[in-house]
């Protein structure tokens, strides 16, 4: 991201949400490197956004990926970030076509269709990506650096906990698109994908067997509180003690709106209620049609005897990860803002890495939103020798585990 003059990538866009809006910024901030040539997307308000943010013609505005490809190639590569059971056939069509795809994670909603896309991409020559933007991340890059360094010896196990969040666990995993199976893929999937590549990546090392436990507990109907209501707006007598009313989070907090379209010139006030009155997201928690898990640990036995523990919990306050890696020589442990780093010789002192100031989604994932497409623009240019550092086939593995995990899990 050096901004210097170089060739040129023209891209397409399929799927205009806050995903796509991450990676498109790459766009404004270096245009003589990339530029959104075509848009794909049902939803008018988005499209219409995208459209007028990136000056897209109206002849290049699509509301349907079939439409779209009925056309000559319009662009040397696409963002495909449609939602999770939108990911096989745009993409299988994509190269068909000879695109090559940064194609947002999870990969596909099978192990099969996930293999058929990368064997497809060989067979095309194309390069696929798969936005595990947290390999990008500095502080995930630092912990890398340490695992190869050697400083610390052999790893010996892992234990590793991604924190939910409640907010973002009833928004999205309750209320939201990745609610149900069917629809999306299993929660250690479509959530923690990021998590088991990390696993993958940050050892160094393939995975031999799984284990796993966990399940939908809370957010049934029959743990529905005596008063409550259908929906928070229908006059629930519980919603002002209720710690996951949609009426405080997202009417009186404005928090969480990334999914609520408000039209330009539109109050926002009364289309959030309306939202809440007759959309998804003003559902009770405990009357939705969810059923993902809400809590779910794993262990994982990888190559080497290295033993991973790997907990994700949706009843946290604040969302984030936090990892421990135990050496033969010391010990690295950290929460995505601060890294430590631990010998267990007496005199080596303690490190301490601070990654405050890149932590969190307002500044790109700490930039590493950038930092990927970056990578995929020069590996796109053939400038990039040791290839993509998230390509198909080094994030199949993630998708392997994961897919194994959820057959332990509900057998």
């Amino acid at each position: 991201m050096n901004g210097k003059q170089m060739r040129k990538i023209k891209v397409a866009a399929i799927g205009a949400g806050n995903r796509l809006n991450a990676y498109a910024e790459y766009a404004r901030l270096y245009p003589k490197e990339l530029e959104i040539v075509a848009v794909v997307e049902p939803n008018e308000v988005r499209r219409k956004y995208c459209a007028d943010y990136f000056q897209i013609p109206a002849e290049r505005c699509f509301t349907s990926w079939p439409q779209f490809f009925e056309f000559p190639r319009l662009a040397d590569a696409i963002f495909l970030c449609t939602p999770d059971h939108l990911h096989y056939q745009p993409a299988m069509a994509a190269l068909e076509k000879g695109y090559h795809i940064l194609l947002e994670k999870p990969i596909a909603q099978t192990w099969q269709e996930c293999m058929d896309i990368a064997r497809k991409a060989k067979e095309c020559g194309c390069i696929v990506g798969i936005c595990h933007v947290l390999r990008y991340h500095p502080y995930f890059r630092k912990f890398r650096q340490i695992v190869e360094s050697g400083e610390l010896g052999e790893i010996i196990s892992i234990n590793h906990v991604e924190e939910v969040g409640i907010e973002r666990m009833t928004h999205a995993f309750v209320r939201g698109l990745w609610r149900r199976e069917d629809e999306t893929n299993p929660m250690i999937l479509s959530k923690a994908c990021h998590d088991l590549d990390l696993m993958v990546w940050l050892s160094g090392r393939h995975c031999l067997e799984v284990s796993s436990y966990g399940s939908l507990k809370w957010f049934k109907e029959k743990n529905a509180p005596e008063g409550s209501t259908l929906r928070c707006t229908d006059g629930c007598l519980v919603e002002r003690e209720c710690p996951y009313s949609a009426l405080r989070l997202y009417y009186r907090q404005k928090r969480w709106l990334r999914h609520f379209d408000i039209p330009e010139g539109k109050d926002p006030d009364s289309v959030i209620w309306q939202e809440l009155k007759t959309g998804p997201y003003g559902r009770c928690v405990y009357r939705c049609d969810n059923d993902v898990v809400d809590h779910q640990v794993v262990s994982m036995l990888l190559e080497d005897e290295v033993t991973v523990n790997f907990s994700m919990d949706a009843f946290t306050k604040e969302g984030g990860r936090k990892t421990h890696i135990m050496f033969t020589q010391g010990e690295a442990f950290g929460d995505e803002k601060q890294l430590t780093v631990r010998y267990f010789l007496p005199d080596k002192a303690d490190k301490v890495f601070d990654f405050s100031a890149s932590f969190g989604e307002c500044n790109f994932h700490g930039g590493a939103d950038l930092y990927i497409v970056a990578d995929f623009l020069q590996a796109i240019r053939g400038q990039k020798v040791s290839g993509l550092l998230t390509s198909i086939e080094t994030s199949l593995e993630s998708h392997r585990i994961a897919f194994e995990i959820e057959k332990k899990r509900v057998k």
